[in-house]
């Protein structure tokens, strides 16, 4: 039924057809579009990431400490006093000797930083032998009051030249002081000397190869005094290998 006036319209039809109007009557009709939901990815997440450990600083070098004193004693044995052969002296280690009537030093307060050195095996005290590790610019004197018995070179281990001197000490005739790795040799034999006074070579030998005593020190490490009481009468045994 259509009311006066009116316009029959059928479905489809253009309304430009129908005055007044514009479009189709489709789009008029049109329901609103619907909006679906959007899924939205999650903002991507970065991998754990254990960091580096910060690598520990290097240690730093070890410095030498050197004590300054004048010849002042180190060690006794029996009436034998002992005097530092430098007046620069970094530290005294103390071991075994090679030979069998080397006897037992005993440290004394003024030693300077006295270190029993780990076993050689050779069957002699622990004490019966002291590397006196000094400035290799400072010359050495005198470590006990006495007279030169014997003093020169010889071949240390078969293979490196040095030179030695052998003092008997006035407070013990008899007993021989022997001194090892000098250099320089300012003495002879039937001369007299002075603990800390008498000059008896100008340095300490700086050997080609590492002592054992080198190891408690800074590097380069310094030479060493080698230092020892014996008593001849005790018979010495011969090194299975010659000394070498």
């Amino acid at each position: 039924m259509l009311l006066a006036g009116s316009t029959a319209v059928a479905v489809g039809d253009r309304l430009d057809k129908v005055p007044g109007a514009t479009g189709s009557l489709v789009d008029a009709v049109e329901s609103p579009p619907t909006t679906l939901p959007v899924a939205v990815a999650p903002p991507p997440t970065s991998a754990a990431v254990t960091p580096s450990p910060t690598p520990a600083p290097a240690p730093p070098p070890p410095v030498r400490l050197v004590s300054e004193q004048a010849w002042i004693p180190f060690a006794t044995v029996g009436p034998v006093v002992l005097h530092h052969p430098s007046s620069r002296v970094e530290r005294v280690g103390f071991h075994e000797s090679n030979h069998d009537g080397a006897r037992a030093l005993e440290p004394v307060v003024g030693a300077v930083v006295p270190t029993v050195l780990e076993t050689r095996e050779r069957g002699t005290a622990a004490t019966s032998a002291a590397d006196v590790v000094a400035d290799p610019s400072v010359e050495l004197r005198s470590p006990v009051t006495g007279t030169v018995k014997r003093a020169g070179t010889y071949v240390l281990y078969c293979d490196n030249r040095d030179s030695y001197l052998v003092i008997e000490p006035d407070s013990r005739p008899g007993w021989e002081v022997k001194m090892l790795h000098i250099q320089g040799l300012q003495v002879a034999k039937g001369d007299r000397v002075a603990a800390g006074e008498t000059v008896v070579a100008l340095r300490p030998t700086q050997l080609p190869f590492e002592s054992q005593v080198d190891e408690l020190g800074p590097q380069p490490a310094w030479p060493h005094v080698h230092l020892e009481v014996v008593d001849p009468s005790i018979p010495d045994r011969p090194s299975p290998d010659g000394g070498c």
